[in-house]
C-alpha cells in the first residue's frame, strides 16, 4: 500500500506532532483509503513506519512480498463479511470483523490479503518496523480473533485490547516487538486515558469524531481523519465530546536508521537490494 520511492527513517526525539490529516489514497473501484507515513512526524511514530485506514470491497494488490518488517491488519467491527489472507507461512485464513492478523515478515514472506465476495473490510493496515537485529528472523504469523480481545468499559467510552496492555487489561502479544493496540468508541463527553511507560511513543487516531487529547502540559485538538505522535509523554488523555471513534498504537521505539522501498523496510539500500533479488528469485516462499 505504498509507493515504490527511497524513503529514510529518522531517530525521534521527545516531542509531541501537530495534528496531521491523512492522504487521500485510491486505487481502483474498490479501495480508499486515508494514509500516514513516518516522514510526515518527524520520526515520532517509530516504531511505526506507515498506516493505511482503509475500507475495501473488492480484490485490489494481489500477492506481493514483505521483509524486515510486519504488517499487521486491524479489522474493525463495522466491517461485514470475510478478509481472506493467505501467506508463505502456509496459513489460510478467513478474518472476521473485529480480528488482528500480525505476518511479522523478518527476512521475507509473500502475502496476499484480500475480500471474499461481498465483503466490506473496513480496518487499519500498519507497517511496524524491526530492529536490525530481528530483520533476517524466520517469519512468523499471529491471528487473534475478536471474541478473544478483552473490553474495558467505563467513563463513556469502551475500549477493546486488542494487543498489549492498558488499564491493568492484557491482550494478545505480538510476534515481533511488543506493541498495544487500542480500539476505542466514546460515548458523548466520554474520557479515556492509557499510562505510557518511560520512553514509549504513541501514535494517536481520530478516526470518527473530533477528539480532545491531553498528554502532561499539553492539549491538542484532532480532527477526524487526523493523527497525532508523541515520544516520551507519560499518558494520553482522550475526551469525544459528541462521540467517535479512536486507536492508540503505542510501543517502545526502535530509535534506529532504516530505509524503505515500497513492502521492504531495511537498514541499508545494499540490504533492500539483497531482499529484491531474493524475491525475485523466488526465496521468500510462494503461496500454494
Amino acid at each position: 500500500m505504498l509507493n515504490q520511492s527511497l524513503i529514510e527513517g529518522s531517530i525521534p526525539r521527545p516531542g509531541i506532532s501537530e495534528p496531521v490529516p491523512g492522504e487521500v489514497l485510491s486505487i481502483g473501484t474498490g479501495f480508499n483509503a486515508l494514509s500516514f507515513k513516518h516522514s510526515q512526524f518527524g520520526g515520532l511514530m517509530d516504531p511505526l513506519v506507515m498506516v493505511d485506514h482503509f475500507t475495501m470491497t473488492e480484490p485490489t494488490f494481489g500477492t506481493h512480498p514483505h521483509a524486515g518488517m510486519s504488517a499487521v491488519s486491524i479489522l474493525f467491527e463495522d466491517s461485514i463479511g470475510a478478509f481472506r489472507n493467505l501467506d508463505s507461512l502456509g496459513n489460510k485464513i478467513d478474518l472476521e470483523p473485529g480480528d488482528l492478523y500480525w505476518l511479522k515478515a523478518a527476512r521475507g514472506a509473500v502475502h496476499n490479503e484480500a475480500n471474499t465476495p461481498g465483503s466490506r473490510t473496513h480496518a487499519l493496515q500498519v507497517f511496524v518496523n524491526l530492529p536490525a537485529s530481528m530483520k533476517h528472523d524466520e517469519p512468523a504469523s499471529l491471528h487473534v480473533r475478536a471474541s478473544d480481545v478483552p473490553v474495558i468499559r467505563g467513563n463513556g467510552h469502551t475500549a477493546r485490547v486488542v494487543m498489549g496492555r492498558s488499564n491493568g487489561v492484557s491482550g494478545a502479544v505480538s510476534p515481533a516487538l511488543p506493541l498495544t493496540v487500542l480500539d476505542i468508541r466514546f460515548d458523548e463527553n466520554g474520557t479515556f486515558s492509557h499510562q505510557l511507560r518511560q520512553g514509549q511513543s504513541a501514535w494517536v487516531y481520530a478516526l470518527r469524531g473530533e477528539l480532545l487529547f491531553e498528554t502532561d502540559d499539553t492539549t491538542r485538538t484532532i480532527p477526524e481523519g487526523s493523527a497525532i505522535a508523541s515520544h516520551s509523554a507519560s499518558n494520553v488523555s482522550l475526551r469525544s465530546k459528541n462521540g467517535g471513534h479512536a486507536v492508540i498504537l503505542s510501543g517502545e521505539p526502535i530509535r534506529e536508521h532504516f530505509v524503505q522501498k515500497g513492502p521492504f523496510v531495511m537498514s541499508t539500500t545494499a540490504d533492500l537490494e539483497r531482499v529484491a533479488d531474493a524475491y525475485k528469485d523466488g526465496l521468500l516462499g510462494t503461496i500454494d
